[in-house]
Parts: structure tokens; C-alpha cells; sequence
């Protein structure tokens, strides 16, 4: 009630107005055609052109409607399409997530013409296909998302590779990702799929200068750096090391090592090895001397001993050493062999002997045997000699002996014996 109040006070107030400007403000319309002539006041002109401006404007409208019914029908005929198409699309994605392959990639494309996503389309289509074995009908998929829809790249060189990569297909899936890396830098999904095919494809050098750029991204953690950086070197310098003639390549490895891992025992050691195989003893020597004083650790000592640079200066420094480790077997043994290389026969069988004490080794009972032999006592070294055997059978895995099969059989034996006699006893 009071809303209707408030209408025609306001209805009341613009109609007095209106009264007012034409009481002020008086004028007149004059058209006139040929010897004809029509007059009228402003203000009635003006209510009738602004009713002829209405008139047209609805009779514009319905003769648009008249004149293009069938593209109105269209365009209803689309939207409805394209409602169906997004429901068969839900349901062939509904069908991929469950497995039921053949299913969902029938629904998607069927779907795909109508739909506004025909990408999606498409790539799930490609999938469904991929885990049926389609691959032909796969790749197929593949072109017909490329062609529907425009800056899609990214998203079909992904799902390109990935397929490459489930079927065992990893050189293939490295020349689309190679590709996608010049076009898309540092982009996450490609440096993770880079990482995965490196890996399988033991490409160690292309692994090797993907991890800072992983690093960088956030995409593995420090220990996974860490783990991924060792395995990388250490396969890198095992396959140059093969060659002598490598051993450039192999000091640039060394160079390029992040500072952690140049402390790494196994990477010392197969550094070592690299260079005692290139004949570049010194370089080891300087090495392994630079290594043990940083880190003591027993597979470096036992392979310091094993060097032959100048006998003299070793021994000095593993005596040295010595006066900090005196009960260290591996030192001992070390020392022992330096010992023999200098000559000094007696220091030798000391070292020897004081290690075998510390630990008892096969290894160790063996040099005491050759050089007990070499210096005429046989005693001696047959007994060493056998301890030295004595231990590697230890080591040796539980196997069945012919000792075994004739103890078992001659228990046999007894057995029949003992069941004859009893039988003879009942049978008494």
C-alpha cells in the first residue's frame, strides 16, 4: 500500500512537471511536403516521435525474428548438442578412470565434435587407446587434438612422450622432451620426465646437467640431489676410466664434482684407480695422502699400500700415521707391504705379524706365508698358508661335501644293522 502511495505521488509530481515546462516553454512542429503542410505543438510532436522510435524498434526486432528463424534454430541446435557432447564426455572419462578402455574411447570421440573441450577429447581418447594397444589409433588421437584446438604444444608433446615412455620407448620420449625444453625452459613437468628417461636410458651425462636445473626448480629434495649427483659421477667415471686415454675426461669430472662428494670414499677410490690405470701414479699418491688426511678410512690405507711411487717416502708417511693409529690392522698391513718394497724384510714380518694380531685376515696370513717361503722358512709358511685357507673356507657359502654323502651313507648303514638284529631277536 505504501509503495503504490509513493507511485502516484511520483506519478503526480513528473505529470505537473510536464504541465509546467509546456506552460513554459511553448513552440510547435512544421513539416512540410510539396504544397502540403502538418503543425502540431513541440510537445505532442515529441510524444509522437518518441512512440514512432517504439513502433519501429519492435517491428525491427520481429522482422529479424521472421526473416532469420533458422539461424536461431542453430544456434538452440548447438547448445543442445553440445550439453549431450559434455555428458558423453563425462561418462568416457568416467569410463578411462575405471578401465574400461574400448568403452571410454568410442564415448570421447563420438563426443569430440560437439564438445567445447575437444582437446580433452582427444588426449583421453589417445590414452584410452594407448592401454589397449592401439598405438596407431593412438597417435591418430594425438593429430586430431593437434588440429581441433591452437597452442596446445605443451599439452601434446607431454602426453606424447609419456606414452613413449610406457611403451619402452625412452629415445623416442627424450627427442619430444629435447624439443619441449627449447621451447618451454625450466618448465616442471618437462624437467621431471627428463629426470625419469635419463634414468633409464643410463644417460648419466645428460642426468648430470639436469639435477642443478631440478635443484633450482624445487623439484627434488637435497637428498635426493645428493643420491642422483653420487650415482652420476660414480657411473661417469667408471665408463671413462675403461679407456686410459680418457683420463682428461676424467680429471674434468673430478673438477666439476660438487666439493661434497670429492670426499666420497668410493669416488676417491675409483678416481685412484682411474689414474693408476692412465700410469699416473704421483697424481694418485698426492691424492690418497690429501684424502687420508682429511678422512681416515681403511679402503684408502689398504690402497696406499698397494702404490709404488717412492717406498721410502710412503713408508715415512705411514709410520707417521701410525704414531696416531697404532693397533689399525689395515695401517699395519699397509706398512707391512711398504716395508717389502724398501727391502727391509724384518720390518715386514713385524707389520705383518702385529696386524694378523689386531685382526685376523686371510689376506694378511697369506703375505706372512710368501714371505716366511721367501725367506726359507717352509714351517712357517705352511702354517700361514693354511690359515690363510682356514679363513677363506670360513667365508665360503654351507654346501653339501662327498665327507657328507658317506658319513650319511655309513649311518644308512648302522641303521639296517641294527633293524636286521632286532628282526633276528623278535624272529628268535
Amino acid at each position: 500500500m505504501r509503495k503504490l502511495v509513493l507511485l502516484i505521488v511520483a506519478g503526480l509530481a513528473v505529470g505537473a512537471l510536464f504541465g509546467h515546462l509546456m506552460m513554459s516553454v511553448p513552440g510547435y512542429w512544421l513539416i512540410r511536403v510539396g504544397d502540403t503542410s502538418v503543425q502540431t505543438s513541440f510537445w505532442f510532436g515529441l510524444v509522437l516521435l518518441l512512440g514512432a522510435f517504439i513502433v519501429l524498434h519492435f517491428a525491427l526486432r520481429l522482422l529479424t525474428g521472421i526473416i532469420r528463424p533458422v539461424g536461431r534454430f542453430r544456434t538452440w541446435n548447438s547448445r543442445a548438442r553440445n550439453r549431450r557432447a559434455m555428458k558423453r564426455t563425462v561418462r568416457g572419462l568416467v569410463a578411462l578412470t575405471e578401465g574400461r578402455w574400448k568403452k571410454a574411447e568410442k564415448t570421447l570421440v563420438r563426443a569430440a565434435d560437439d564438445s567445447s573441450t575437444p582437446l580433452v577429447n582427444y588426449l583421453s581418447a589417445a590414452l584410452a587407446a594407448h592401454y589397449q594397444g592401439h598405438h596407431e589409433k593412438s597417435q591418430e588421437h594425438l593429430h586430431q587434438a593437434q588440429l581441433t584446438t591452437d597452442g596446445a604444444d605443451t599439452a601434446i608433446g607431454l602426453m606424447q612422450a609419456q606414452l613413449m615412455i610406457d611403451r619402452q620407448q625412452p629415445e623416442e620420449a627424450l627427442a619430444i622432451l629435447n624439443r619441449l625444453d627449447k621451447q618451454l625452459t625450466n618448465h616442471p613437468q618437462v624437467l621431471k620426465m627428463l629426470k625419469q628417461v635419463h634414468l633409464s636410458v643410463n644417460d648419466w651425462e645428460g642426468l648430470r646437467r639436469l639435477i642443478p636445473r631440478l635443484a633450482a626448480q624445487k623439484l627434488i629434495t637435497q637428498q635426493e640431489r645428493e643420491q642422483l649427483e653420487l650415482k652420476a659421477y660414480r657411473e661417469l667415471i667408471i665408463f671413462e676410466a675403461k679407456n686410459p686415454t680418457n683420463i682428461e675426461r676424467v680429471r674434468g669430472l673430478w673438477a666439476d664434482m660438487p666439493d661434497y662428494l670429492r670426499g666420497n670414499t668410493e669416488l676417491i677410490v675409483l678416481y685412484t684407480e682411474a689414474l693408476l690405470h692412465a700410469n699416473e701414479e704421483p697424481i694418485a699418491e698426492r691424492l690418497l695422502n690429501h684424502s687420508l688426511d682429511s678422512h681416515w678410512d681403511a679402503r684408502l690405507v689398504k690402497r696406499y699400500g698397494l702404490l709404488n711411487v717412492d717406498a721410502a717416502r710412503q713408508l715415512a708417511k705411514a709410520e707417521k700415521w701410525l704414531q696416531e693409529r697404532p693397533n689399525d690392522p689395515e695401517l699395519l698391513l699397509a706398512c707391512g707391504r711398504l716395508s717389502l718394497r724398501v727391502g727391509q724384510w724384518e720390518k715386514a714380518l713385524e707389520y705383518f705379524e702385529a696386524s694378523q694380531r689386531q685382526r685376523p685376515n686371510g689376506e694378511v696370513c697369506a703375505e706372512l706365508a710368501r714371505l716366511y717361503a721367501s725367506l726359507g722358512e717352509h714351517n712357517k709358511s705352511q702354517l700361514y698358508y693354511r690359515h690363510s685357507v682356514d679363513m677363506l673356507a670360513k667365508s665360503l657359502p654351507s654346501l653339501p661335501q662327498p665327507s657328507d654323502a658317506s658319513d650319511s651313507k655309513q649311518s644308512d648303514q648302522k641303521g639296517k644293522t641294527v633293524d636286521q638284529k632286532e628282526n633276528q631277536k623278535k624272529s628268535a
